[in-house]
């Protein structure tokens, strides 16, 4: 039976030997400054190494490395550059580089968990997987009535090596941090850690895919499909064919395209808390899809993976969230400071600047301030080295705002989702569209 990659005591060795490598880069590091090298030049040079040798690991190991690979990934355009360009390298050649499972192995698992009888309802399976992700991969398929569905089946032992990979980048995540100035990776990992056991569950995965699909059946724009059968390690959904990602985009595509698919992964953003109550809480560029259109129209954004979603308090996002956001589009400090407070952003004691506050969250009010918002690698990567740099006033601000448990996989969806805009360039109607679907936005 082949597993997911390498043996627990092999893979947490090479998770723990990474702040290791990047302690004895540092150490070469001083010694070309002391003889004589730039620092600057230096610094550059052991970031590109640090970077080059992380992401090759965590690609290769899949599992709960892959999945931190993946939530990093979408920060990419914030990254310096000479970080960005190995990360982006590494990660995407790795991305379905997983060692295939054994035919027989996936048999098994589909056998355990749909009954002996599965081949009179999948009747057509193909041998070799179309995809392979962090636990599991997909396999094309006929279903019994003649459509065309994937399987995705996950690897015998995924759930043990997610959370072992896990609590071994909890443990190591302060000494991989300077590698990514500007992200957080120390909370980054807890979330990961705390919804893991959603991410394993195929039932869950399967329910919120459901409703998605129920959600946006007919949509010109949006396209979910549909979940057929469904176990433990097993999901089985129509097929979606579509030749590329939004992933393909980023590299290679238009401006054209890259502002509509752009402006159609935020309105699913957006528009899907309203329609099931529920957030999809993974913006990788993976899971967008890009589909034609049927009338030859601009194409449709398809949508996979649910195993991350925020099932919301209510049924919506916050209206208090659309609220703030207006007032600090509207550039009323003391108003948001007051909100901030009430919403429990600002703990009672702490005391804050509200003009401070108000640049803080600058990143996330500034497209909403105008009718057509252009992202930019240049422009995320800018807000970054602002808010992170110690000598600007805003420094300090992150450790005087509390983030409720309620917003945490909220803020990072949308922290993401603005890191795959600027990675696409994408100019985006961003404005409109909170209007329309972010309660408590619209004046």
């Amino acid at each position: 039976m082949t597993e997911l990659p390498r043996k627990a005591v092999a893979r947490t060795a090479r998770l723990a030997a990474l702040p290791l490598g990047y302690a004895g880069r540092s150490a070469m590091g001083l010694g070309k400054r002391l003889a004589g090298r730039p620092g600057e030049a230096v610094m550059t040079e052991l970031q590109q190494r640090t970077a080059e040798q992380l992401f090759r690991t965590l690609g290769e190991l899949k599992g709960g490395a892959m999945k931190f690979g993946q939530a990093l990934s979408v920060l990419e355009a914030a990254l310096p550059d000479e970080v960005a360009a190995p990360y982006r390298a590494h990660l995407t050649a790795l991305q379905d580089s997983a060692p295939p499972m054994l035919t027989q192995t996936v048999r098994d698992q589909i056998a355990k968990d749909l009954g002996q009888d599965w081949r009179k309802r999948l009747v057509q399976l193909d041998g070799g997987p179309t995809a392979a992700a962090s636990i599991g991969q997909v396999h094309k398929g006929r279903w019994h009535d003649g459509r065309e569905v994937a399987v995705k089946v996950q690897y015998p032992g995924a759930g043990d090596a997610l959370l072992g990979d896990l609590r071994q980048l909890a443990r190591i995540a302060k000494g991989i941090a300077p590698v990514f100035p500007g992200i957080d990776v120390v909370p980054l990992v807890d979330e990961l850690q705390a919804r893991a056991a959603d991410e394993l569950d195929y039932h869950l995965e399967a329910e919120a895919q459901s409703a998605f699909a129920e959600a946006f059946d007919g949509d010109p724009q949006i396209v979910v499909p549909k979940v057929i059968a469904v176990g433990k390690t097993v999901l089985v959904s129509e097929w979606m064919e579509s030749p590329a990602s939004l992933a393909s985009l980023i590299t290679d595509g238009t401006q054209d395209e890259r502002d509509h698919y752009g402006e159609l992964l935020v309105r699913f953003l957006f528009s899907g808390p309203a329609r099931t109550g529920m957030l999809h809480a993974d913006p990788h560029p993976g899971n967008f899809r890009l589909l034609p259109a049927e009338d030859g129209s601009p194409g449709r954004l398809g949508v996979l993976d649910f195993g991350a979603v925020a099932r919301l308090p209510g049924g919506s996002l916050p209206t208090a969230m659309g609220a703030l956001l207006r007032i600090a589009a509207e550039n009323d400090p003391d108003t948001l400071a007051e909100g901030l407070r009430q919403e429990g952003f600002i703990k009672p004691g702490i005391r804050v600047d509200p003009q401070l506050v108000l640049d803080y969250l600058a990143p996330f009010a500034e497209p909403t301030r105008v009718d057509s918002f252009q992202f930019s690698r240049e422009w995320m990567r800018g807000q970054f080295e602002r808010l992170n740099n110690p000598k600007e006033p805003t420094f300090t601000m992150a450790t005087k705002l509390n983030l409720p448990p309620s917003y945490l996989l909220i803020h990072r969806t949308w922290l993401g989702g603005i890191g795959v805009l600027s990675q696409l360039g994408a100019r985006a109607p961003f404005r409109e569209i909170l209007e329309e679907s972010l309660p408590g936005f619209a004046s």
